[in-house]
């Protein structure tokens, strides 16, 4: 165990993180994305028994988002014709918020099937248990800057 790391963040997970380099990214899925066909050239971690909101605010605390992009935090669209409301969205704006002074301005979003050849690009994708639909949120990494 270690000081000052989240407990959730797993020793596989906490490596996959230092290993990714600036603008590199990394996929927060839900339970029902097919992280092992899309992930077939990438990482895929396995972080089952826990939700996206919870693991995104972990992973936030140690992994600086990219500051040369409009969006380093995508979400996939919702398809044309569901009719689903994606609360959990605002979860993830307040906890951007709290780890980056960009807040919500850091969000984009991407239509479903793009989202899946952007994931396929990624250099990990990390599968939870989440149950809210369209819960997927990819990430995209910046560079530590360090305190003086």
């Amino acid at each position: 165990m270690l000081k000052g790391i989240p407990r959730i963040l797993s020793p596989e997970l906490l490596k996959v993180l230092c290993e990714m380099g600036h603008s590199d990214k990394i996929v927060i899925s839900d339970g029902n994305f097919p992280a092992e066909s899309v992930g077939k050239n990438c990482i895929v971690v396995r972080a089952d028994g826990h939700g996206v909101p919870e693991l995104l605010d972990a992973v936030l605390s140690v992994f600086p988002l990219d500051t040369y992009v409009d969006h380093p935090a995508s979400l996939m669209e919702v398809m044309k014709g569901d009719n689903v409301a994606t609360p959990i969205w605002d979860t993830y704006a307040d906890i951007l918020a709290k780890h980056d002074k960009r807040g919500k301005s850091l969000i984009g979003h991407i239509e479903r099937f793009s989202f899946y050849e952007e994931a396929k690009k990624a250099y990990a994708i990390v599968v939870t248990g989440e149950s809210a639909l369209y819960a997927n949120i990819m990430l995209q990494k910046g560079v530590v800057i360090e305190e003086e």
